[in-house]
């Protein structure tokens, strides 16, 4: 009888905090992760943070709103695992503050939030999804946030708010396009969780904040696809 076929998988942004944190995890489950990162030497550095817990991960440089580095990265997959399962597009950046109104936001801040927010998950999802289409199974999860929620929408932030609410109709377009496919997209917020970019004072761990993003990978057939969820729960869009 065939073994099953190791799952592959591939992590943006998954030099630190939430993406290194899923690479470790997905690694742990027996995974073989593709770890990239925009500044290829951050990513060499922690895929030898994982060897040194006896975890193997493929380290690639991506700058997600480079059209060429995305599909440089899905020939790589090609060459090198022959397959791509799931998709964790993670890479984000969250620019502005807090208390920033819409009507002053700096353009080119806005344009940075969705070129990476939003584009760069759009980007990365059309260069790797003909490798899940090969085998007919694929998960693809897109780290989110509340704060794009268009029910519970508030005021600041507005470049972070609207690319990440942008993330979450491309995520509603590609599930409905891929659901037949054997492909499931489905976006998280993760929460606020301790990372660079959350703060340490933050009240949620790596682990929590990794969580749902890891039951999201890892969904057997009959989980959902299309939704919006924290702590393995739906939630509003």
């Amino acid at each position: 009888m065939a073994s099953e076929p190791v799952r592959v998988a591939v992590v943006t942004g998954g030099n630190r905090g939430l993406g290194l944190m899923t690479c470790r995890r997905l690694a742990e489950r027996g995974l073989s992760v593709v770890l990239t990162s925009r500044d290829e030497a951050a990513g060499q550095r922690a895929a030898e943070e994982l060897a040194a817990e006896g975890l193997v991960v493929d380290p690639w440089p991506l700058d997600v709103t480079s059209d060429d580095q995305a599909q440089a990265l899905a020939d790589h997959v090609a060459e090198r695992h022959g397959r791509l399962d799931v998709l964790v597009n993670n890479a984000g950046v969250m620019l502005g503050a807090a208390a920033e109104s819409v009507l002053d936001a700096d353009v080119d801040e806005l344009r940075r939030s969705f070129e990476v927010n939003a584009l760069g998950a759009w980007r990365c999802s059309r260069a790797l999804v003909p490798l899940m289409l090969r085998h007919g199974y694929g998960r693809i999860v897109n780290v989110s946030s509340g704060l794009g929620a268009l029910t519970d929408m508030g005021r600041g932030w507005p470049g972070y708010r609207t690319s990440k609410a942008a993330l979450n109709v491309m995520t509603r377009l590609l599930s409905e396009e891929l659901r037949s496919r054997g492909i499931k997209v489905n976006a998280v917020c993760p929460g606020h969780v301790r990372t660079a970019m959350g703060g340490a004072d933050a009240p949620r761990s790596l682990d929590e904040g990794v969580d749902t993003t890891l039951w999201l990978a890892t969904l057997h057939d009959d989980g959902p696809s299309g939704g919006f969820f924290r702590d393995c729960k739906a939630i509003p869009w």
